[in-house]
């Protein structure tokens, strides 16, 4: 996995080459920005709604048992934004498109067809992977504040259906206990998990070489990659912005 990193790093140096060279065409990432974000996400809004639909569920009645329910929209909103939207988001593009990212370059790498790129003089990893990792990064937090205002929504209506909390009391604890910064951060877990999706992918699909096998190979170490890659990443921010104050 170290050794891999190095190779997420090098390519993502080339990429910001690539980018500010100005070779970079805006076609492509409206292209990308497309299959990655937007085809995934009528998914990542189910994910969000559930998620947080389910933990409204297990605490509400612990909540009212205490004669706490008045706070069970703030603790749905800081848990969905701090954590649940960006991580869930970021899993469900990286399992539908991700994978498709890898596949897609591996069946390039496979038949030579990047080889074919390099005799035109053009950076076959500054080609496919910067039009994927820059609209993946610009686009992913966007879907990650539509998932956070479906998730308080989804968290407000089984509150009402289960305990028959006023919507008014919910949406105060929620104003009440959220910050701007909780809403920055998240939105920058976007952009850095959907970058970090696209260039893992795009990198693990690069490697791929042999037939068809190890193309399907090749997809699904992808999507394991992503995931964990994605895992340390978390952290990392969570440990910068909420234990390092």
């Amino acid at each position: 996995m170290i050794s891999f990193l190095g190779k997420c790093t090098q390519n993502f140096i080339k990429c910001l080459k690539y980018f500010f060279t100005g070779q970079l065409k805006f076609s492509s990432v409206i292209d990308q920005a497309v299959s990655l974000s937007y085809d995934s996400l009528s998914i990542s809004l189910i994910i969000s709604f559930i998620a947080a639909s389910v933990i409204t569920i297990q605490v509400a009645k612990q909540f009212l048992m205490s004669g706490a329910e008045a706070y069970i929209g703030g603790t749905i909103a800081i848990v969905l934004i701090r954590e649940i939207a960006p991580g869930f988001v970021a899993l469900a593009i990286g399992a539908r498109a991700g994978t498709a990212i890898s596949a897609e370059i591996a069946n390039m790498q496979v038949p030579e067809q990047v080889d074919a790129i390099k005799t035109l003089k053009v950076d076959p990893v500054g080609y496919y992977f910067t039009p994927r990792i820059t609209a993946a990064a610009i686009t992913v937090p966007m879907v990650v504040l539509l998932a956070e205002f479906i998730g308080i929504a989804g968290g407000m209506l089984v509150s009402k259906l289960t305990i028959d909390l006023h919507p008014q009391r919910y949406m105060f604890s929620v104003w009440s206990w959220l910050s701007t910064r909780d809403i920055y951060i998240s939105l920058l877990k976007g952009s850095i998990f959907g970058g970090l999706i696209s260039l893992v992918c795009a990198t693990q699909g690069y490697e791929t070489h042999g037939g068809a096998k190890e193309v399907g190979i090749s997809t699904t170490q992808a999507a394991i990659l992503s995931t964990v890659y994605m895992l340390v990443a978390d952290f990392l921010v969570n440990l910068i912005f909420y234990i390092a104050k």
